[in-house]
């Protein structure tokens, strides 16, 4: 029955932590900390001036900003009122951002400082947005943070908005790079599981007395790393600044005794090839969790060597909020030989069910490609207002996730590529990823992505770009000469290109449509 109370509000992970553990440590910030019960009271009190502000359920909280205590202090004010979480890469142009406030009709805005423009592109998008909410640099017809918190009157014990289950409390915006973001929409009864899930998969046994340090945005799967950190009581610490400084990462591991944290392979890789990592004891570190983009076999083994037996993978997108697979710390190897396949990324997450289907929803068998496919509990709730795509991306009772990849007889996933990334050479299906693994194994090579471009002959070949490491060089005589032997003829790249560096999106992934633009751009085909 609709609108009836059959989930617990998200927002009580941190009421029940604040109880339980008041002045424990919960969140670092430079200079600056908050105990639990410092922080649900400047939760409560923001949650009390959004109510008051006309702020309730279902309402969308637009939030632009950098890793800060009042991004995470706008996440759970947002979930205790039964609002819509509706965060943003802060690296967003303003109308990339507009074009999500048509998308999600945001009433307010929580803006970070430098970032006016963004709140003005919002505004002008429609009529939704009512107020904004500056932190640092208020304008005349805009309210500042902290004095809004300041004149804020607490609200009573247990004030939480009653919600269903699948009432929303997040709009997880996907990452754009083929099409305009879509968003996801995630919901509380779902997030319940997905915490529940994470602690289970992830980083079982945390506790008070663990600390989680964040390094990656906490708009996205940073943000939902750190719901379980919340509750069970971990603190959080964030870097001071909004880039990734190494050196600052694996002093504050050291300071503050990190047990885990989440990554994505770029982010991860740096740390990795650092040498500060020689400099800093990260023994206390249990759990660094890598997803969001695949890691190659070289940069995996690297991270083995240098952080010991401590990472994590997981695979799983924003529609699932990470939950389809898990390759555990104890399922990772430094050899190639061992009982768990190299290259897999895990197995399925509890609670969820991975099949591999052909184009006709039929399951295939073990070690045949196929579309990866999932159903479960931690599967979203659908495309916020996006018929089309929801009738594209749930078919046959499995959500359809765009990547290609196969089973083995153990249940072990391994991913082959997005659908949208795989070429037909010559009438032979060539998987990137695969031309890629063979390419980083040159030792003069740091980063790859081979793309399909049009052949007048074989309808499509590959050409690979490549980042040479830093004081060496590489030429595309050396690369082809290293596959030569690596690589059946119809999977190895006819071209190879040398740059400085390859297009990342916001979130540190390298986007194959980014790569194929720049090669156009750069007049690179062929004739």
């Amino acid at each position: 029955m609709p609108g009836v109370a059959t989930a617990m509000n998200l927002g009580r992970l941190l009421t029940g932590t604040a109880r339980r553990v008041p002045d424990h440590l919960a969140l670092v910030w430079g200079e600056r900390q908050w105990t639990w019960r410092e922080l649900d009271a400047r939760v409560d009190r923001l949650a009390a001036a959004l109510r008051a502000r006309g702020v309730g359920r279902g309402d969308r909280v637009m939030v632009h900003a950098r890793n800060s205590n009042a991004m995470f202090e706008s996440m759970w004010a947002t979930f205790k009122i039964g609002a819509v979480w509706v965060p943003t890469n802060f690296r967003l142009t303003p109308m990339e951002v507009a074009g999500l406030a048509e998308t999600s009709r945001p009433i307010v805005i929580l803006r970070d400082r430098g970032f006016a423009g963004h709140a003005d592109a919002v505004r002008a998008a429609g009529p939704w947005c009512r107020t904004v909410i500056a932190i640092g640099d208020p304008r005349a017809d805009e309210l500042d943070y902290e004095t809004v918190l300041h004149g804020a009157t607490p609200p009573p014990p247990d004030h939480e908005a009653d919600v269903a289950y699948d009432d929303p409390c997040w709009f997880f915006f996907t990452s754009g790079t083929t099409g305009r973001p879509k968003a996801a929409v995630l919901t509380h009864g779902q997030m319940g599981f997905v915490v529940t899930n994470h602690l289970a998969d992830l980083f079982p046994g945390v506790t008070e007395r663990d600390a989680s340090l964040v390094v990656a945005p906490l708009s996205h799967g940073a943000g939902v790393h750190q719901l379980g950190q919340v509750a069970r009581g971990a603190r959080s610490v964030l870097l001071p600044a909004e880039r990734l400084d190494v050196e600052e990462a694996f002093r504050l591991i050291e300071a503050h005794r990190v047990t885990n944290m989440f990554t994505v392979p770029t982010i991860l890789k740096a740390m990795a090839e650092h040498e500060a990592a020689r400099r800093h004891d990260h023994s206390s570190l249990r759990h660094v969790i890598y997803a969001g983009a695949p890691m190659y076999r070289a940069d995996q083994r690297r991270a083995l060597e240098v952080l010991g037996p401590c990472i994590v993978q997981y695979f799983g997108l924003g529609e699932v909020t990470g939950n389809i697979s898990v390759l555990r710390a104890d399922q990772h190897s430094l050899a190639d030989d061992g009982p768990i396949p190299i290259g897999t990324c895990g197995s399925a997450r509890t609670g969820m069910d991975i099949a591999i289907l052909d184009e006709a929803g039929r399951r295939l068998g073990a070690g045949e490609t196929g579309e990866i496919c999932v159903r479960g509990p931690a599967v979203f709730a659908g495309y916020f207002e996006n018929p089309e795509a929801n009738a594209k991306a749930f078919r046959g009772g499995w959500f359809h996730t765009g990547d290609l990849g196969q089973l083995d007889a153990q249940g072990f996933l391994s991913i082959t590529g997005r659908a949208s990334d795989m070429y037909i050479s010559g009438g032979s299906n060539v998987y990137p990823r695969e031309v890629e693994e063979a390419i980083l194994a040159h030792p003069g090579v740091l980063e790859c992505a081979v793309v399909g471009m049009p052949h007048p002959r074989w309808g499509e070949s590959g050409i690979a770009c490549v980042v040479p490491r830093p004081g060496m060089a590489v030429t595309e005589a050396e690369v082809l000469g290293h596959l030569q032997d690596r690589l059946s003829r119809y999977k190895q790249p006819l071209r190879v290109v040398v740059w400085d560096a390859l297009p990342k999106s916001g979130y540190g992934k390298i986007p194959k449509l980014l790569v194929k633009r720049r090669l156009e751009e750069e007049g690179v085909g062929f004739a």
